[in-house]
């Protein structure tokens, strides 16, 4: 056989290797029972129109976007989820190079020296001999689809590891956006609860002059510094939750936060949609990022199965190398120093005991566990994105009746500081009325504070602007 032959006929194997069939099951996306829609609303937006809508479009505070944008940047999470995506790119790649062969190039020297007398030797034996040759290294034709199964599982498990990076970032905008708005909301509480000790202490003061005066008595003034007390313990509570805010805030950005940050919007002033989302599509679903990591999971699981299965079946494997060789290194490349080496390497299994088949019963139901994961994601995410519709409708609703809450117990402090101000009244009644509007304005507050963050959890549950 001529060398153009001999390479011809590894060219035609390497071939038939290289477009092997797979003995993996055919992919299907399983179904999964789910309502068309979350509910009959005429609010809506096409799956397009959400998957355009990126989170600098959706707040619009300047000093929040800058908060996101570094932590997007410095977050020790995303970092982490970045370096495991590119670690799995790097697995697929290694994994893909066996699907080709790979050479390598070698320049070596032998020398030996067999004294008399050994392995029936009559005379010393002296071998000095120099090589140089491209080899081929160890490649599997890959008749049954095994090294191709072994790739394409590689591609799903990094393409999984994509998606769990942006599952990260989804959750960190979120999460920075309710810390912002909780600090918020603790800051306004907070300058409140000062303001209401600053009160008591005026209050406190007053009574001890009426006091002076015979105008007080003792139970007046314990009553006014009970008051001051309980004022004083309120504020020392919200500046400690503030402050764990603030702290939390920080550990999300990735640490002290910038400098020259741009003034940030109230509370009353964010201007978040509270219309989209209500009547989109169930379906909407199947572009949430963890989601689509489960369902590349599965792909992964079920090529598992067919490298599974092609370990019954025979393996084929090419080693070999061509060069030059001579007894001298002058003489290395001289005319009639071609040499050679092919070593075609065939295993079958016969006995292993089980082991093959233990194995691909660990590969399907690997695979059944992949698709109860699916399943079960895509429930998990009906349910939040339900939820959370719900939870922003009542929200909304609750908004409304804590501002007229608001607005009821404002006009009754205003009547009450007329009765004051008239002697109708005693201090202990407006001290009251004052105690139940700051609790109807902390209340409030509190349930914008869920409706904007609950709108900001929505965005994430839609997979929103990280598609």
């Amino acid at each position: 056989m001529t060398d153009r032959c001999r390479w011809t006929a590894w060219a035609l194997a390497i071939t038939c290797g290289l477009t092997a069939c797979s003995l993996a099951p055919a992919y299907k996306r399983p179904e999964v029972d789910l309502a068309p829609h979350w509910g009959e609303r005429t609010q809506a937006l096409s799956t397009a129109q959400l998957q355009d809508i990126p989170w600098e479009s959706l707040y619009t505070d300047a000093h929040l976007r800058v908060l996101i944008r570094t932590a997007l940047e410095r977050n020790h999470d995303v970092r982490i989820a970045v370096a495991r995506m590119q670690e799995a790119r790097a697995v697929w790649d290694v994994q893909a190079a066996d699907r080709v062969p790979s050479a390598t190039a070698s320049v070596g020297r032998t020398a030996s020296l067999t004294p008399a007398g050994v392995i029936n030797n009559p005379v010393a034996t002296r071998i000095n001999r120099y090589d140089a040759n491209v080899n081929l290294v160890s490649f599997e034709l890959d008749f049954w689809g095994r090294v191709a199964d072994l790739t394409q599982a590689a591609q799903s498990n990094y393409q999984a590891t994509a998606e769990d990076q942006r599952v990260v970032r989804l959750g960190l905008i979120s999460d920075v956006v309710n810390g912002y708005y909780l600090v918020q909301d603790l800051e306004l509480r907070s300058q409140w609860a000062k303001q209401t000790a600053q009160g008591r202490q005026q209050l406190l003061d007053l009574t001890l002059r009426k006091q002076a005066l015979g105008a007080a008595s003792e139970v007046d003034v314990a009553t006014a510094q009970t008051a001051l007390a309980t004022a004083q313990s309120d504020q020392l509570t919200t500046d400690r939750a503030l402050a764990q805010a603030r702290n939390a805030l920080e550990l999300l950005v990735g640490g002290r936060l910038p400098q020259g940050l741009p003034a940030p919007s109230s509370l009353e002033a964010q201007n978040l949609s509270l219309s989209w989302g209500a009547n989109l599509p169930s379906e909407v679903l199947l572009r949430r990022p963890d989601v689509r990591a489960a369902e590349q999971r599965l792909m992964a699981a079920n090529a598992n199965i067919g490298v599974a299965r092609a370990a019954f079946l025979p393996r084929l494997q090419l080693t070999g190398a061509t060069g030059s060789a001579s007894t001298s290194l002058n003489g290395l490349f001289d005319a009639g120093s071609r040499s050679w080496s092919f070593i075609p390497t065939l295993q079958m299994p016969l006995f292993d005991w089980g082991r093959t088949t233990g194995n691909l019963d660990i590969a399907e139901a690997r695979k059944v566990q992949s698709v109860v994961m699916y399943e079960k994601t895509v429930q998990q995410a009906f349910r939040e994105v339900a939820d959370l519709l719900v939870a922003r409708d009542t929200l909304q609703q609750q908004l409304a009746a804590q501002t007229d809450g608001v607005q009821g117990q404002q006009q009754r402090l205003r009547v009450m500081e007329l009765r004051y101000a008239q002697g109708a009244a005693n201090q202990f009644d407006l001290l009251d009325v004052q105690r139940d509007v700051l609790n109807a304005q902390q209340a409030r507050v509190q349930v914008l504070r869920q409706l904007l963050g609950t709108t900001a959890q929505l965005y994430k549950a839609l997979g929103g602007g990280e598609g």
